[in-house]
């Protein structure tokens, strides 16, 4: 069977990380990476001259131009790039920015390998994608923000929606509410139908999107 290729573009500012990652692409079937820059400003120069690309690795902190102002001009010049923010732990407070800014995934940098093709196929599938072991150090950061009168979520449903945010299983929100799993279990189902969403890693960033959690 024919394996796509997807072309894939590195930005960071540390050479190091980017020739390991480079490497790891590269050895895998299917992944080519196509341009590797150590800033913003760099990337966006080249992107006119960039005829394919499938997904962009972006760091968040680089000199010149960060992640947040590149990932807003990429995607002002090409709407159909999916980018990935390249995380550490302790940039918590970018990632609401970064999602506004147009970013479909979150990794952190010491990801396990077999994780970042997960977050590749995941993307160019069109979902979402959150590294694990970010997701579960959010839950001791994530508050819930005041709803409005034109949240489209119920009260009940924005407990909810916290607390899958915050990586809770069903049985756990269940727990944590006083409510039986099969309410909450009714309540994603209409969570997931209200925000057209997909699953976990989708609900995120649409809770951030929309400013229903804060970090």
């Amino acid at each position: 069977m024919a394996v796509t290729e997807k072309n894939i573009v590195l930005v960071d500012d540390h050479t190091l990380f980017r020739n390991g990652l480079k490497r790891l692409l590269n050895g895998r079937r299917g992944c080519h990476v196509v341009g590797e820059y150590s800033d913003g400003s760099e990337f966006i120069a080249a992107l006119p001259s960039l005829q394919s690309v499938d997904i962009v690795f972006m760091d968040i902190a680089m000199p010149m131009m960060g992640g947040e102002q590149a990932t807003r001009l990429a995607l002002q010049q090409r709407p159909e790039l999916h980018i990935v923010c390249l995380s550490m732990f302790g940039e918590e407070q970018y990632y609401q920015r970064m999602v506004e800014a147009g970013a479909k995934g979150f990794l952190l940098k010491d990801s396990d390998i077999e994780e970042v093709f997960e977050a590749i196929n995941a993307i160019v599938e069109g979902e979402e994608y959150f590294s694990k072991a970010l997701l579960e150090s959010l839950p001791h950061r994530l508050r819930k923000s005041d709803m409005t009168e034109g949240d489209s979520l119920s009260e009940r449903e924005s407990d909810i929606l916290l607390g899958i945010c915050q990586g809770l299983s069903n049985q756990e929100i269940a727990d944590s509410l006083f409510i039986s799993k099969r309410t909450v279990d009714a309540h994603r189902a209409n969570i997931l139908e209200k925000t057209g969403c997909k699953n976990t890693a989708s609900l995120v960033v649409y809770a951030m999107k929309n400013h229903l959690v804060e970090i």
